[in-house]
């Protein structure tokens, strides 16, 4: 009787865990029913994609199509146009994003404490966001040309005329838009994570007599270290994007200096040589990734000790 009722109770837990085994097989199944759509899309537009360009960059013509290995790698890479876009993509965004994050956080903390007119401030910074990119392409055409308003101001304090976007100073005067346009962003995002700092963590700092620097440095930057990254990752993507105003404003072939990738694949582009595009962008691909994965790994060693 014993051996009975412990093979009927087993009988009914297998019977029970198989009707939880197939309770959990069908919410599987309506998950990936729901992300059916979104998966498509990713395949169609993103993976197959990449996935034609890695074999773009392996042949030798989209026409004969026979397999040359890492020819095309090795010939990019030796590329005298390359080397110089690559050089100064690399210059522009790790100048230009750090003073991003660093200054968007800046007046992050600025616009946190208790400063007159705060508000406008706020609206002033967030104001280029709403501006058409072609509109700040003529502003800053009228600003920087040779006969434009810095040019005229500097004059008057007895400097010489300087064709900004031909001289040796364009990428300042790219650096200075690149800021002009992301600032406000990125200010937003570290205000709304200052926001969430927990405030009894900083009343806390407050009785342990902590100075400012010490609260900033060691409590607010640690909380916010996911933001940083995220800014930081979002800033070194918009970096590659000011190729819509360096192009607007200097045409195919600007100042050595303004040369940067994206003119290389366009032009790269508009001559039909596709193989040599796609082994560009698969070496841009790679450098970006390592990029972010070190961004990654300094913001997980940095901020460990305040998740969760």
């Amino acid at each position: 009787m014993k051996k009975f009722c412990l093979s009927h109770v087993k009988k009914e837990n297998r019977i029970h865990f198989n009707g939880k085994l197939t309770t959990l097989q069908k919410k599987k199944l309506i998950s990936w029913l729901f992300l059916l759509p979104s998966l498509i899309g990713v395949i169609v537009f993103f993976v197959a994609p990449f996935m034609v360009v890695i074999y773009y960059s392996m042949i030798n013509n989209p026409i004969q199509k026979e397999f040359v290995g890492f020819a095309n790698y090795v010939n990019v890479w030796n590329n005298a146009a390359f080397k110089q876009a690559a050089k100064n993509t690399l210059m522009f965004s790790f100048l230009a994003v750090p003073l991003a994050v660093i200054l968007s956080l800046f007046l992050a903390a600025v616009m946190e404490s208790r400063i007159p007119f705060k508000s406008y401030f706020r609206t002033f910074f967030l104001s280029p966001l709403m501006v058409p990119t072609a509109s700040v392409v003529l502003i800053w055409q009228v600003m920087f040309h040779q006969n434009g308003l810095v040019n005229n101001v500097g004059t008057f304090f007895g400097a010489q005329k300087i064709d900004w976007l031909k001289s040796d100073y364009a990428a300042v005067v790219i650096i200075v838009l690149f800021l002009w346009k992301n600032l406000g962003y990125n200010m937003i995002l570290f205000m709304a994570a200052l926001a969430s700092i927990p405030r009894d963590l900083l009343e806390a700092c407050a009785l342990e007599k902590a100075n400012k620097w010490q609260v900033f440095w060691m409590i607010k930057v640690r909380y916010m270290s996911s933001t940083i990254l995220f800014v930081a990752i979002m800033s070194l993507i918009s970096s590659f994007k000011v190729f819509r105003e360096v192009y607007l404003m200097t045409g195919d072939y600007p100042y050595q200096t303004l040369y940067i990738l994206q003119h290389f694949m366009n032009n790269t582009f508009a001559s039909l040589d596709y193989q040599k595009l796609s082994a560009a962008a698969i070496i841009m691909f790679i450098v970006v990734t390592i990029l972010v994965y070190i961004m990654y790994a300094i913001e997980n060693y940095y901020g460990k000790d305040v998740e969760g």
